[in-house]
Protein backbone atom coordinates (compact mmCIF):
# COMPACT_ATOMS: atom_id res chain seq x y z
CA UNK A 1 0.00 0.00 0.00
CA UNK A 2 1.30 3.77 -1.13
CA UNK A 3 2.15 5.80 1.51
CA UNK A 4 -0.25 8.27 2.46
CA UNK A 5 1.19 11.97 3.64
CA UNK A 6 -0.51 15.68 4.44
CA UNK A 7 1.45 18.82 3.64
CA UNK A 8 -0.39 21.96 4.36
CA UNK A 9 -4.01 21.60 3.47
CA UNK A 10 -3.78 19.34 1.39
CA UNK A 11 -4.06 15.63 2.51
CA UNK A 12 -3.23 11.83 0.83
CA UNK A 13 -0.69 12.62 -0.48
CA UNK A 14 2.16 10.32 -2.32
CA UNK A 15 5.33 10.73 -2.03
CA UNK A 16 6.03 12.12 -5.25
CA UNK A 17 2.96 14.93 -4.31
CA UNK A 18 4.32 15.74 -1.35
CA UNK A 19 7.79 16.00 -2.46
CA UNK A 20 6.10 18.67 -5.57
CA UNK A 21 4.62 20.82 -2.43
CA UNK A 22 7.52 21.05 -0.43
CA UNK A 23 9.81 22.02 -3.39
CA UNK A 24 6.92 24.82 -4.39
CA UNK A 25 7.16 26.34 -1.14
CA UNK A 26 10.67 26.25 -0.67
CA UNK A 27 11.31 27.31 -4.01
CA UNK A 28 8.69 30.63 -3.11
CA UNK A 29 10.51 31.24 -0.03
CA UNK A 30 14.32 30.98 -1.86
CA UNK A 31 13.45 33.32 -4.83
CA UNK A 32 10.95 35.41 -3.16
CA UNK A 33 10.28 39.27 -4.36
CA UNK A 34 13.83 40.20 -3.29
CA UNK A 35 15.77 37.98 -5.36
CA UNK A 36 17.20 40.14 -8.37
CA UNK A 37 18.98 37.16 -9.90
CA UNK A 38 16.08 36.69 -12.84
CA UNK A 39 16.26 40.53 -13.69
CA UNK A 40 19.72 41.00 -13.40
CA UNK A 41 19.63 37.78 -16.15
CA UNK A 42 16.93 39.56 -18.02
CA UNK A 43 18.66 42.43 -17.83
CA UNK A 44 21.27 41.54 -19.69
CA UNK A 45 19.61 40.61 -22.57
CA UNK A 46 20.65 41.76 -25.59
CA UNK A 47 17.03 43.20 -26.55
CA UNK A 48 17.70 47.09 -27.74
CA UNK A 49 18.50 47.60 -31.00
CA UNK A 50 21.47 49.62 -32.01
CA UNK A 51 23.09 51.41 -34.46
CA UNK A 52 25.44 49.32 -36.85
CA UNK A 53 27.75 46.82 -35.02
CA UNK A 54 31.69 45.69 -36.57
CA UNK A 55 30.92 42.36 -38.06
CA UNK A 56 30.76 39.04 -35.57
CA UNK A 57 29.52 41.96 -32.61
CA UNK A 58 26.67 40.61 -30.55
CA UNK A 59 23.44 41.97 -32.09
CA UNK A 60 21.52 44.64 -29.92
CA UNK A 61 22.43 45.72 -26.36
CA UNK A 62 21.14 45.51 -22.66
CA UNK A 63 19.09 47.52 -20.46
CA UNK A 64 22.49 46.90 -18.09
CA UNK A 65 24.41 47.61 -20.79
CA UNK A 66 22.82 51.65 -21.23
CA UNK A 67 22.51 52.10 -17.33
CA UNK A 68 25.42 51.10 -16.54
CA UNK A 69 27.51 53.34 -19.24
CA UNK A 70 25.98 56.39 -18.18
CA UNK A 71 26.76 55.83 -14.54
CA UNK A 72 30.25 54.39 -14.61
CA UNK A 73 31.54 56.03 -17.83
CA UNK A 74 35.55 55.52 -16.85
CA UNK A 75 38.19 54.85 -19.02
CA UNK A 76 40.45 52.19 -17.01
CA UNK A 77 44.37 52.18 -17.49
CA UNK A 78 43.88 48.80 -18.09
CA UNK A 79 41.85 46.37 -20.10
CA UNK A 80 38.93 43.88 -17.80
CA UNK A 81 37.57 40.74 -19.68
CA UNK A 82 34.02 40.22 -20.08
CA UNK A 83 32.24 37.88 -21.85
CA UNK A 84 29.95 39.04 -24.63
CA UNK A 85 27.12 36.55 -27.16
CA UNK A 86 23.45 36.18 -26.82
CA UNK A 87 23.31 32.56 -26.16
CA UNK A 88 26.27 30.01 -24.79
CA UNK A 89 26.77 28.88 -28.15
CA UNK A 90 28.02 32.56 -29.36
CA UNK A 91 29.69 33.43 -26.13
CA UNK A 92 33.56 35.12 -26.66
CA UNK A 93 36.06 36.97 -24.49
CA UNK A 94 36.39 40.33 -25.31
CA UNK A 95 38.30 43.39 -23.69
CA UNK A 96 37.00 46.94 -22.37
CA UNK A 97 38.60 49.62 -20.83
CA UNK A 98 35.37 51.00 -19.99
CA UNK A 99 34.03 50.16 -16.25
CA UNK A 100 30.37 50.65 -17.53
CA UNK A 101 30.67 48.40 -20.37
CA UNK A 102 32.44 45.83 -17.93
CA UNK A 103 29.93 46.11 -15.71
CA UNK A 104 27.37 45.99 -17.87
CA UNK A 105 28.06 42.65 -19.52
CA UNK A 106 28.47 41.46 -15.81
CA UNK A 107 25.32 41.69 -14.58
CA UNK A 108 23.91 38.86 -16.37
CA UNK A 109 26.65 36.49 -15.43
CA UNK A 110 26.12 37.39 -11.61
CA UNK A 111 22.50 36.72 -11.91
CA UNK A 112 23.26 33.29 -13.30
CA UNK A 113 25.73 32.09 -10.82
CA UNK A 114 22.84 33.09 -8.12
CA UNK A 115 20.40 31.56 -10.09
CA UNK A 116 22.46 28.45 -9.76
CA UNK A 117 22.71 28.75 -6.15
CA UNK A 118 19.34 29.08 -6.02
CA UNK A 119 18.76 26.37 -7.19
CA UNK A 120 21.05 24.06 -5.23
CA UNK A 121 19.69 25.85 -1.94
CA UNK A 122 16.43 24.60 -3.33
CA UNK A 123 16.87 20.89 -4.02
CA UNK A 124 19.06 20.82 -0.60
CA UNK A 125 15.99 22.50 1.45
CA UNK A 126 13.07 20.29 -0.36
CA UNK A 127 15.07 17.26 0.39
CA UNK A 128 15.97 17.56 3.71
CA UNK A 129 12.15 18.57 4.63
CA UNK A 130 10.80 15.86 3.03
CA UNK A 131 13.05 13.72 4.74
CA UNK A 132 11.69 14.96 7.75
CA UNK A 133 8.03 14.46 7.24
CA UNK A 134 8.13 10.63 5.14
CA UNK A 135 8.44 7.31 5.95
CA UNK A 136 12.36 5.75 6.36
CA UNK A 137 11.38 3.93 3.05
CA UNK A 138 10.40 6.92 1.18
CA UNK A 139 13.24 8.90 2.18
CA UNK A 140 15.68 10.38 -0.27
CA UNK A 141 19.45 10.56 -0.57
CA UNK A 142 21.68 13.99 -0.86
CA UNK A 143 24.31 11.98 -2.61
Amino acid sequence: MASSYQYNHLIDLTPQELFFGIAIDKTLEQLGGEDVAAFAVLAGQPIVPTRAKVGGATKGTSIASIASRRALNYDLKYRLPMITGASPLSLKIALTKNLGAFVGRTVPILGWVILGYDVVQIIQKTISSYNLLVKPEDKLSLT
